[in-house]
């Protein structure tokens, strides 16, 4: 048989410091969300096919890793967590007419393309918000995230929110069809504004209607700036309620005091198409992907029979490591570790030693002396593991 030591393309191993390190932000993130009084869950890290179909609108079924099973039935490896809950809350909460707060921590599968260099299987730390409609459910959402990104250690980070209606709307008040919208969305996702701007000019259009276009390109539209855009928007409705949405929002996110964390931008739209109002990345040096990418989505749990408007977001915990190493801020690792060595004839008071300790809470590595080995053999052992202590038990 073939000895295979490496992982297939997309996916690694994490150890050691880095795996600890891991850890400590996890629970770190945790925290924070059951803080706001949202309770975990965990979902299957496999579903039938049909909880992510195109028609719910998230992964591409040629990004999926399918699988069937005894039945005959596809099975995926989750690629996003959130259809994933609505799921769980039509099925355990279905006369719920309460807010429903809830967590989680997972792993998602994507099946990229090779060169896009991305991971496939990375870990989600997020919550959703279940049952609320309100402008202040959106607030709460993005202060967990602002909060949950400063406790990791970001200082420097831009959250930038967008409205699912905004692009809609601009799209029916143009008459534009589904070809070129999907021609459309795909400058915007890939941020070339020029090439906007030529599609929007080949348009008969309003002249009220082209501001609006241009707005796609403002990366930090104001509130003033986009009360102006508002009177604009008197004959488009859907534009009219996503900018009122995002009006009331941006003072609300005040009294959390985080505005100076925030960006309105009109440009944002997204792959998942089971948005339906806010919608928001969060962006930070060191990281040419987001960190957290969450939204609002009114209509996901109407798949699965509950109507119940919904918003969340989840933190990729791996991005967010990358960036966190790249701008060198250091998550700090308890190193009151202890090895002990001892021989046979002390096994005894090595053990009974080495339980006093573990109750103390010091973590502590038991070790039988081999006498190839050097005391200078087992300090440098202990160096490379990062034990503070090294303690002998001899004769």
């Amino acid at each position: 048989m073939k000895k295979i030591l490496h992982t297939p393309e997309g996916v690694r191993d994490i150890y050691n410091e880095e795996y600890e390190k891991k850890v400590i932000l996890e629970n770190e993130l945790c925290q924070i969300l059951k803080n706001y009084g949202y309770h975990s869950i965990q979902t299957p890290t496999f579903e039938f096919f049909d909880i992510f179909s195109k028609e719910i609108g998230t992964t591409p079924s040629n990004e999926l890793y399918k699988f069937f099973d005894r039945e005959g039935n596809t099975l995926v490896l989750r690629p996003d967590i959130t259809p994933s809950i609505a799921r769980a809350v039509a099925k355990y909460f279905m006369d719920e007419d309460m807010p429903i707060r809830l967590s989680y921590i997972g792993n998602t599968f994507i099946n990229n393309s090779s060169y896009q260099g991305r991971l496939k299987e990375s870990t989600q730390i997020g919550a959703e918000l279940i049952g609320d409609a309100t402008v202040q459910a959106d607030a709460e959402i993005l202060a967990i995230v602002v909060e949950s990104l400063k406790v990791a250690g970001l200082k420097d980070f831009q959250i930038g929110i967008g409205h699912a209606n905004y692009f809609q709307g601009l799209l029916e008040a143009a008459n534009i069809g589904e070809d070129d919208a999907e021609v459309l969305k795909n400058l915007i996702l890939n941020k070339n504004f020029f090439g906007v701007e030529e599609f929007v000019d080949k348009l008969s259009l309003s002249e009220d209607l082209k501001e609006l276009f241009s707005l796609l390109g403002n990366l930090d539209a104001t509130v003033d700036e986009l009360k102006t855009a508002r009177k604009m928007a008197d004959s488009y409705p859907l534009i009219a309620e996503a900018l009122d949405n995002l009006i009331s929002l941006s003072e609300l996110l005040k009294l959390y005091d985080i505005n100076r964390y925030i960006s309105m931008e009109l440009g944002i739209v997204s792959t998942y198409q089971y948005y339906t109002g806010i919608i928001f990345a969060g962006y930070t040096f060191g990281s040419g992907e987001a960190i957290v990418k969450g939204g609002r989505y009114d209509k996901l749990l109407t798949y699965f029979g509950k109507e119940a408007a919904s918003i969340g977001f989840a933190i990729v915990i791996d991005q967010l490591m990358a960036a966190l190493t790249r701008q060198k801020i250091d998550i700090p690792l308890n190193n009151n570790s202890m090895m002990v060595v001892y021989t046979l004839d002390n096994q005894d008071a090595a053990i009974q030693m080495a339980k006093a300790l573990r109750m103390d809470g010091t973590p502590v590595e038991l070790l039988l002396f081999d006498s190839s080995k050097t005391k200078e053999d087992y300090h440098a052992y202990a160096k490379r593991n990062r034990i503070t202590s090294v303690t002998f038990l001899e004769d």
